[in-house]
C-alpha cells in the first residue's frame, strides 16, 4: 500500500487558497508516485483562526466533502482528509473526513479531546464518539486529530477492533516537540500497528509548530520523518505483512488479562 504524507503550511483562514494549494499537490503528488492513500494534516484549510471561526468554518462540512470527494473520485485515489472547522448545529466541531478513491465517504471524526493550551474548548465543541475503525483497500485503520495522541486508551481500543494503520493529522507545536515523537513510537510499540502522521509547519500567532511527520512501523522503526520546518512530501509504500508478524512473534493481545484491568482503563 502506497501513501503519500503532506506536511504543509497553511494560509491563514483562507479555505479557497488552502484548498488550491491541496488540490495542485495532490494533481501533482498523484501523477508521480501513484499512491494509493494520500494524507493531510489537522486544520488545513484555516488554521487556528478560531476567532474567525464564524467566517471561515465549513457549514456541516460541505465544503470539504465536495472537495475532497471530487479529487478522490478524478485522481483515483483514497484521502484521509485531514481536519477541517466545522460548524453543525450551531457549534463548531474539528472534523475529518475519509474518502475512498470511489467518492464515498467511508469515515468522519469529530475530535473528542480539546487542547487547553490552545483554547480550543472556549471555540469548539468536543465530539461525542471515540473513534472508530474503518476500511480502506481492506485493510482496518484508525484516525485521531492532535492531542488525541495523548489518550492511549482509545487507541488500544482501535487495535483491539483490527486496526492495522493508525493516522495522526495534527497542528502539533515544537514547544512539545519531544513528546510529539515519543507518544508516537509508544502508540506504534504498544499497538503493533504502523503509525502515520501529517503535522503542519510554520506558524501562527506565535505558536511554531513542528513538523516531522512520521511514518513508524509496527516494531517501532522510524521509517520516513518530516523536518521540523518545511513543506515536505512524505512516499512510502507499506507492507501490511509487518503487523501480522510483529503480533505473531511479540503476543500481546493474546497476553492480555482485561478481566484484572481497572474497569474504565
Amino acid at each position: 500500500m502506497k501513501y503519500s504524507i503532506y506536511q504543509m503550511d497553511i494560509y491563514p483562514g483562507n479555505p479557497e487558497k488552502n484548498r488550491m494549494k491541496v488540490k495542485e499537490w495532490m494533481e501533482l503528488e498523484v501523477k508521480k508516485n501513484k499512491p494509493d492513500i494520500v494524507v493531510l494534516p489537522e486544520m488545513w484549510t484555516t488554521a487556528y483562526t478560531l476567532n474567525s471561526l464564524e467566517q471561515v468554518a465549513d457549514i456541516n462540512g460541505t465544503s470539504t466533502k465536495s472537495f475532497l470527494r471530487d479529487l478522490a473520485v478524478k485522481l483515483n485515489v483514497n484521502i484521509i482528509g485531514g481536519s477541517v472547522a466545522n460548524k453543525v448545529g450551531g457549534k463548531f466541531y474539528n472534523s475529518s473526513f475519509v474518502f475512498d478513491r470511489t467518492g464515498n465517504l467511508v469515515y468522519e471524526y469529530d475530535k473528542v479531546h480539546l487542547v487547553p493550551m490552545l483554547n480550543e474548548h472556549n471555540f469548539l465543541t468536543g465530539g461525542a464518539h471515540v473513534p472508530q475503525v474503518f476500511e480502506l483497500e481492506g485493510v482496518k485503520m484508525g484516525l485521531i486529530i492532535c492531542y488525541d495522541l495523548r489518550f492511549p486508551e482509545i487507541i488500544r481500543t482501535l487495535a483491539l477492533e483490527g486496526a492495522e494503520v493508525l493516522h495522526i493529522v495534527a497542528e502539533w507545536p515544537d514547544a512539545r516537540t519531544s513528546h510529539w515523537r515519543y507518544l508516537q513510537l509508544a502508540r506504534a510499540i504498544e499497538n503493533q500497528m504502523y503509525v502515520i502522521s501529517s503535522n503542519r509547519v510554520g506558524s501562527y500567532d506565535g505558536v511554531r509548530f513542528c513538523g516531522t511527520s512520521m511514518v513508524i512501523d509496527p516494531w517501532g522503526n522510524i521509517l520516513k520523518e518530516g523536518s521540523d520546518e518545511i513543506e515536505e512530501t512524505l512516499a512510502i509504500q507499506l507492507d501490511l505483512g509487518d503487523v501480522k508478524q510483529a503480533r505473531n512473534e511479540v503476543p500481546i493481545f493474546s497476553s492480555r488479562v482485561p478481566h484484572l484491568y481497572k474497569q474504565g482503563l
